[in-house]
């Protein structure tokens, strides 16, 4: 009698375990692609999902906020970008997506030649075992492509796919190869990881926290295992070294360490103080990297709408491309995040990070319009004729001269009761810095150096009742004493990103609510400046063919 007890109790359990497996599963459509790209290609013609999608984008077309040239999700919301990765002549970047009958997260996936002109594809990699698919990389090797990202409520796990348009994704084990560990017996925690190969060698980075003691405060850490075979994995050590850099309260999620030139660069998302990055140098004999200078994407929170987590790859040709999500500032039926713009982050010199915009920018320009050496007088306003639009590119070069700062609002309504403010502050920023060695070649030059000031003012960019404001982005950037402003405006809806003299980029949403909230104008403060150029480019829609 007991058996029979003991041995329908353990049929019982397994029948439980079977069911929580089974109701753990994605309920979205899963289907099985050929490897090579034209028999993919022939698929995707009438894959229901590319279908889905497709009928998604046109419902969603006529939302006056939706961007044309930024990358958003064909259906429903979007969360942090995830593997961005070169893979037999295409672009591909994977996403947090929320497909409507299972809104846990899924990699979605979108594939470009360019790193602009998206296409969807079905989602990559769906929950189960884990409850959901968060943040994670890809590495690419000559004959696959390894995804390691975080299962929910399981731990990290590792994906291989090696077809054409890696449609297929296999997991390894099919359960965690890390496993969440108990915090009270491992030192470690573990989050979004990172993936690369050393030698006989992968390495993984887990982006965490750990506690600064004596008063037990969370700071930024990245944990360090590595694997011969990718399913075992050994705990080494915490990563970073002289890290005087990050906040009391940072962590590091979404990390992503390559080289640029001839250094390194960990880039990562602060829940506290937003995306930024570490540069330094990687002693590959003791496998840590020894920071020496630090950056930063975010200047102000990342919600609302302001900047949120990266995803990187290196371009081949020693730099980094990069591209972040952006978060909403405004509830909008059907979608909301959106991606950044691709980056392309370069190294001049030592530790001077160059920043600009990736990919195919020309091929999305259509219409051009131009204005040529302007004097803007002192302290007078000037409406910019035929410099309009809501879709567009601004490309300028500004000299100050002595005015204290110079400013330009975009999305302007006639009446100004709408318009987005950028505002450059010449050198109002800190001084670059005190070499006290008075002797040393540095002495002088640093005594003098001091940074100017790139501001983003979305505070009266809508005149909508259901508006998160945030305050403005203060950015610093160094410009010699006898450079001239540069500045390049991509206005795409609902979003605001400019790049300053390829060493800088602040970057917000906007949600204007006028029709015409469309124009440009000028203003130099404090002395009279001078236009020496300005292109203005309409931008082509991505998703119309």
């Amino acid at each position: 009698m007991r058996i029979l007890i003991v041995l329908s109790a353990l049929v019982l359990c397994a029948s439980f375990i079977v069911a929580q497996e089974v109701d753990n599963r994605s309920k979205v459509p899963y289907f099985v692609f050929p490897d090579e790209a034209t028999a993919q290609e022939e698929m995707l013609k009438t894959n229901p999902l590319v279908l889905r999608f497709a009928k998604s984008r046109a419902q969603l077309a006529n939302d006056v906020h939706l961007p044309t040239y930024h990358f958003v999700s064909p259906e429903n919301r979007l969360n942090d970008p995830n593997g961005l990765c070169y893979w037999r002549g295409n672009w591909h970047l994977f996403y947090q997506g929320y497909p409507p009958e299972d809104k846990r997260q899924h990699w979605g996936h979108a594939v470009s030649k360019d790193l602009l002109h998206w296409r969807d594809l079905p989602y990559a990699i769906y929950p189960g075992p884990e409850h959901a698919c968060f943040s994670g990389s890809t590495l690419v090797e000559k004959d696959r492509v390894i995804a390691m990202y975080h299962g929910t409520e399981v731990g990290n796990m590792v994906a291989i796919s090696d077809d054409d348009l890696l449609l297929n994704w296999d997991k390894l084990t099919n359960q965690a190869v890390i496993p969440i560990p108990d915090t009270s017996e491992k030192e470690y925690k573990i989050f979004d990881p990172f993936i690369w190969k050393k030698g006989e060698y992968y390495y993984s980075l887990s982006g965490s926290q750990s506690y600064l003691q004596p008063m037990d405060q969370p700071v930024r850490a990245h944990y360090l295992f590595r694997s011969k075979n990718l399913i075992d994995w050994e705990y080494m050590h915490e990563f970073v070294e002289g890290d005087r850099f990050t906040q009391i309260g940072d962590d590091g999620a979404c990390p992503y360490f390559w080289p640029i030139g001839d250094r390194h660069m960990l880039l990562f998302f602060s829940h506290n103080s937003g995306g930024q990055y570490l540069l330094g140098d990687y002693d590959t004999d003791n496998d840590v990297f020894k920071a020496t200078s630090h950056g930063k994407f975010n200047f102000g929170a990342s919600r609302p709408s302001g900047l949120h987590a990266p995803s990187a790859s290196p371009d081949g040709k020693g730099g980094i491309i990069v591209i972040f999500n952006v978060n909403k500032g405004k509830e909008n039926r059907g979608w909301d995040q959106i991606m950044s713009l691709p980056r392309r982050l370069t190294l001049k010199g030592y530790d001077e990070v160059v920043i600009e915009p990736a990919g195919d920018i020309e091929s999305l320009r259509k219409f051009k319009k131009n204005i040529s050496s302007r004097m803007i007088p002192a302290n007078r306003e000037i409406l910019l004729e035929g410099i309009s639009g809501n879709a567009i590119e601004i490309e300028t070069e500004i000299d100050v001269k002595d005015a204290e700062s110079f400013e330009l609002k975009v999305l302007r309504s006639a009446d100004q009761s709408e318009y987005t403010k950028i505002s450059f502050y010449k050198e109002k920023g800190l001084y670059k810095g005190f070499e006290y060695k008075r002797g040393s070649p540095k002495f002088e030059q640093y005594r003098k150096m001091r940074y100017s000031l790139i501001s983003l003012d979305t505070d009266h960019s809508s005149v909508l009742s259901d508006i998160n404001h945030r305050p403005p982005e203060v950015a610093p950037v160094l410009l010699g004493s006898d450079e001239n402003l540069k500045l390049r405006i991509f206005i795409d809806k609902s979003i605001v990103e400019v790049f300053v003299n390829g060493k800088q980029c602040v970057s917000a949403r906007v949600f204007p609510g006028l029709n015409d909230s469309l124009g440009v104008s000028v203003e130099s403060r404090g002395g009279d400046s001078e236009i020496k150029s300005l292109n203005l480019y309409e931008m082509n829609n991505i998703y119309k063919k």
